[in-house]
C-alpha cells in the first residue's frame, strides 16, 4: 500500500510538472513573436528558472546585453546601446569578460527583481531598433577590464602635452590606443586602453613605468569605465599636420573660428581619368584590386554571410596620383544614416562663412556631439540652426550641386535613430572627401578636426593599418545600412603621408532581425576590404 502511494505521488507530481512546462511552453509559443514577450522572458527566466527573487538572496545583480568571442564586435555593440539607452546609462555600461567570452554590462549591482525589471525596461527600447534583448545576470564569475593610466586631473592642455610626451617614448603601437577621457568627476585621465584583466593591466603599467621614468611620467591601473574620450591619436596627427600651416599662413581677415577667410571652391569634379593607370605594382597576380573586393563579395553571397537583399557600394581614391583605384555601385543613391552629418555640418559652415551664424561653445559642442558621438539630439539642433532639413537640402544643392549630386536631406533624425530616408551616393562621399582634404571647403580646418576626434570606425580600428595612420571618418548604423566613409593617411618609409579615400556601404532592403549582430558583422566586412585597399597602396608608396 506504501509502495502505492509512493507511485501515486511521484506520477502526480510528475503529471504537475508536465503541467508546468506545458504551460510555460504554451505562453511562450502563443506570445513567442511579440516584442513584449522578449522583453518578459529574463523576468520569467528569474522567477521560473533560478528562484532568484526570495527575500533571503543577498546577492547583487547587473543587466547583461550581449555575449561575444571577438572584442572588437562588442565596442561596437557599446555604441548603439550607448545611443538607444541615454548618457545616464550608457556611462554605467561595462566591458567584461568571462573565460573566452566578453560581454556587455549595465553595472548596476542591484537585487535581482530591481535588475530584472531594468532588463524589461531596456528590451523595450533595444527591440525598438532591432538590437536585442537585455537580461538579469548575477554579479559574479567574471571580472571587469582595466587599462594603464598615466594621469588624472583637470588640466586638459598639461595632459595633451604629456601625451605627446609618451606616444613618442611607446610608440605609435601604443598611441593607436592612447586617449584622453572625460571622467565621471568632470576632470581627465591619460590612459592606454588595454581592456584586460587587473593583473595584466598592473604588468603592463609596470614595464611603461621604468621606460616613462627619465620623462617623470608614472604609471598606473585604473578600471574601463567607458568614459567619453576627448582627444587620442588622430587629435595629435592632425594637430601635427596643421602645425606648419599656421605657421606659415599670411596674415588674413579673421573668421568667428579664428581661421583665414576663403572663397568658396568650386565644387569638386569627379576623378575621371584611367583608373588602372600606374597600376602595374598593385595589380596581383589573379586580378587588380577591384577585381578582388568583387571576388571577395561574391565569395561572402555564396556562403550566406552577405544576403541577396544586400547591396553594397565601394570607393577607393588614391589622393597622391587622384586616380580611383575601386569603384563599385558608387553612383546609386543609398541611405546614409549618420554618415550625413559631415554633409550637415558642411551646410552649417557655410553658413558660418555667409555671416549668418556665429560658432558658439554650444555650437561646437553640438558639433563635436554630432560628429564624434553621432548624438542625434545634436544633429536636429544643428539642422534647426540652418533652417530644417529642406533649407541644408537646398544650401547643399546650390552651393555644393556638382559634389553633392545624389545626396538629399530631408528628414530630422527621428527618435530611435531610425533614419532612412536621407540619402547619398558613394561617389557624392568621395567627391566631398576629395574637397575636404584639398583644404577646398568652408572652415575645412575644423571640420577635419571634428572628423578627426577619435571614435570607433570600420576602415581604421580593427584592421591590419598599421598604427600612425591619420583618419578623418564619420560612420553610419541603421537596421538596414551599416558604413563608414572616410581619409587615411598612413606614412611612407621616407616619412611622407600618402592619403586615400575609403568609401564602404552595405545597405539591406528589410531592417535585420537581429541589428547589433547584422552590424558588427557587415562592419566587419568593411573592415576586411579596407585592408586589402590598405594593402594595395602599401605597395604601391612602400608604406611603413
Amino acid at each position: 500500500m506504501c509502495i502505492r502511494n509512493q507511485k501515486k505521488s511521484a506520477a502526480v507530481r510528475a503529471t504537475t510538472a508536465r503541467s508546468k512546462r506545458m504551460m510555460r511552453l504554451g505562453i511562450y509559443s502563443c506570445l513567442r513573436h511579440t516584442a513584449i514577450t522578449r522583453c518578459l522572458l529574463p523576468l520569467l527566466f528569474l522567477f521560473v528558472a533560478s528562484g532568484a527573487m526570495g527575500a533571503t538572496d543577498s546577492s547583487r545583480y547587473d543587466v547583461l546585453y550581449i555575449w561575444d568571442a571577438d572584442l572588437r564586435n562588442l565596442q561596437d555593440y557599446k555604441e548603439e546601446l550607448e545611443a538607444q539607452l541615454g548618457p545616464e546609462v550608457g556611462k554605467e555600461l561595462r566591458l567584461i569578460q568571462r573565460g573566452d567570452r566578453y560581454g556587455i554590462i549595465y553595472d548596476c549591482n542591484t537585487t535581482a527583481l530591481a535588475a530584472a525589471k531594468l532588463a524589461v525596461r531596456h528590451s523595450v527600447l533595444l527591440n525598438k531598433v532591432e538590437l536585442g534583448d537585455a537580461r538579469a545576470i548575477k554579479d559574479e564569475d567574471y571580472h571587469e577590464l582595466y587599462n594603464v593610466c598615466y594621469g588624472h586631473g583637470p588640466n586638459l592642455v598639461a595632459l595633451t602635452e604629456q601625451y605627446q610626451i609618451i606616444y613618442r617614448n611607446l610608440g605609435a603601437e601604443v598611441g593607436k590606443d592612447l586617449f584622453i577621457e572625460k571622467s565621471g568627476d568632470g576632470k581627465f585621465t591619460l590612459i592606454y586602453r588595454r581592456e584586460t584583466d587587473k593583473q595584466s593591466a598592473m604588468g603592463v603599467a609596470r614595464l611603461h613605468a621604468k621606460l616613462l621614468a627619465k620623462a617623470g611620467i608614472a604609471a598606473s591601473i585604473t578600471r574601463e569605465e567607458n568614459n567619453e574620450v576627448v582627444f587620442g591619436e588622430s587629435s595629435l596627427l592632425d594637430h601635427e599636420e596643421k602645425a606648419p600651416k599656421v605657421a606659415s599662413a599670411q596674415a588674413a581677415p579673421e573668421s568667428p573660428l579664428g581661421k583665414k577667410q576663403k572663397t568658396p571652391a568650386e565644387p569638386v569634379p569627379v576623378l575621371t581619368g584611367d583608373k588602372k593607370k600606374c597600376l602595374t605594382r598593385t595589380v596581383a597576380a589573379d586580378g587588380n584590386l577591384e577585381k578582388q573586393v568583387k571576388e571577395y563579395l561574391d565569395e561572402l553571397r555564396g556562403k550566406g554571410l552577405v544576403d541577396q537583399d544586400e547591396k553594397t557600394g565601394w570607393l577607393a581614391i588614391d589622393l597622391t596620383k587622384g586616380e580611383t583605384i575601386v569603384e563599385i555601385n558608387v553612383n546609386s543613391p543609398y541611405q546614409a544614416a549618420s554618415m550625413i552629418k559631415p554633409f550637415i555640418a558642411l551646410a552649417y559652415f557655410h553658413q558660418l562663412q555667409e555671416g549668418k551664424q556665429t560658432y558658439t561653445s554650444t555650437a561646437r559642442s553640438k558639433m563635436e556631439a554630432m560628429i564624434q558621438h553621432s548624438d542625434n539630439d545634436a544633429t536636429n539642433w544643428v539642422l534647426r540652426q540652418v533652417g530644417g532639413p529642406k533649407a541644408a537640402q537646398n544650401i547643399l544643392r546650390k552651393h555644393y550641386g556638382q559634389m553633392l549630386r545624389e545626396t538629399s536631406i530631408v528628414e530630422y533624425i527621428p527618435g530611435g535613430g531610425k533614419t532612412y530616408r536621407n540619402k547619398a551616393s558613394a561617389q557624392d562621399y568621395g567627391r566631398f572627401l576629395v574637397a575636404l582634404w584639398r583644404e577646398e571647403l568652408p572652415h575645412d580646418e575644423e571640420l577635419r578636426r571634428l572628423m578627426a576626434l577619435p571614435g570607433r570606425d570600420r576602415i581604421y580600428c580593427g584592421t591590419s593599418i598599421p598604427q600612425g595612420t591619420l583618419v578623418y571618418n564619420k560612420t553610419g548604423t541603421t537596421a538596414k545600412l551599416c558604413g563608414d566613409m572616410g581619409i587615411l593617411a598612413p606614412k611612407g618609409q621616407n616619412g611622407r603621408r600618402y592619403p586615400y579615400v575609403v568609401v564602404g556601404i552595405i545597405e539591406k532592403q528589410r531592417a535585420a532581425s537581429n541589428y547589433g549582430h547584422w552590424a558588427m558583422a557587415r562592419g566587419n566586412v568593411i573592415r576586411r576590404i579596407s585592408s586589402m585597399i590598405y594593402q594595395t597602396m602599401k605597395t604601391t608608396y612602400n608604406l611603413l
